[in-house]
């Protein structure tokens, strides 16, 4: 069965979409099949693999609302290996209609975990907020990574996350864990650094060891439609995210083997 790995924070642009797409990629890169899913209307993993939600027959949001199996939802990338259930616009509708229908808060879970598929790894990039569907896949997943910057605002928005991680936990999915990632990090910024050993005093080992540091090469990759794993291969970016990869395969195989 596939670990699945819900990608949120309250906050936008703290590099969720980025995260979502490198660390999938560099599961691949490590032999892994991996399937990301697009929860954001704006549809920005879509995008960034070069998937336009225009030419999309059918999207996360069918499966969401009108029951179509996850399976037939999944578009090739041009990379082997890496699959996306691509987003649209009418995500949006989901936020209205999604908590009508019975049990919707498994919805998502259900439709990941009855398809019929072999991968790996599951990742799924939710939207800035803190609505029906970032519920939804936290619901679903086995592990949730928040990237984090260390600024206030980032870092405030974490609050909130900790009580949706607490209702996961207490309306079905008790097993869910959390990591934060530190994301677009300058080592120079002193605020930065005192933040950060902050968030280590206070969440432990709740932090990942990875850090991701800021990069222009980050937002140049989106613009060919491929990760920085394999548009940049060598940049600093790149090697971090495959840090973040075997950091990430060594805590699931660590938190999987444990006895239930």
């Amino acid at each position: 069965m596939a670990y699945i790995i819900a990608v949120a924070n309250e906050k936008g642009g703290v590099a969720k979409t980025t995260t979502t797409i490198s660390l999938g990629a560099a599961l691949v890169e490590s032999g892994l099949e991996v399937l990301l899913v697009d929860l954001d209307g704006q549809a920005n993993l879509s995008l960034g693999l070069g998937i336009e939600n225009s030419k999309a027959r059918l999207t996360i949001v069918n499966v969401l609302l009108e029951s179509v199996p996850a399976a037939q939802t999944v578009v090739k990338t041009g990379i082997p290996k890496l699959d996306v259930i691509p987003s649209s616009s009418e995500l949006t509708l989901a936020e209205r209609f999604l908590p009508i229908r019975q049990g919707y808060e498994t919805i998502l879970a259900k439709s990941l975990r009855d398809a019929p598929w072999q991968y790996d790894y599951i990742l799924l990039d939710c939207p800035p907020f803190l609505g029906a569907v970032t519920y939804n896949a936290l619901m679903a997943a086995d592990l949730l990574i928040m990237p984090t910057q260390a600024e206030f605002f980032s870092i405030n928005a974490l609050r909130n996350m900790m009580a949706l991680v607490r209702r996961a936990r207490s309306q079905g999915n008790p097993h869910l864990t959390y990591r934060l990632l530190l994301t677009i990090f300058d080592r120079r910024n002193r605020i930065h650094r005192t933040l950060s050993e902050q968030l280590r005093a206070t969440f432990g080992n709740g932090v990942l060891d990875t850090v991701i540091e800021t990069d222009t090469k980050l937002r140049e990759s989106p613009i060919a439609g491929m990760p920085i794993i394999y548009q940049f291969p060598k940049s600093r970016s790149a090697l971090q995210y495959r840090a973040l990869s075997q950091e990430i395969l060594t805590y699931a195989k660590e938190t999987t083997a444990q006895p239930t």
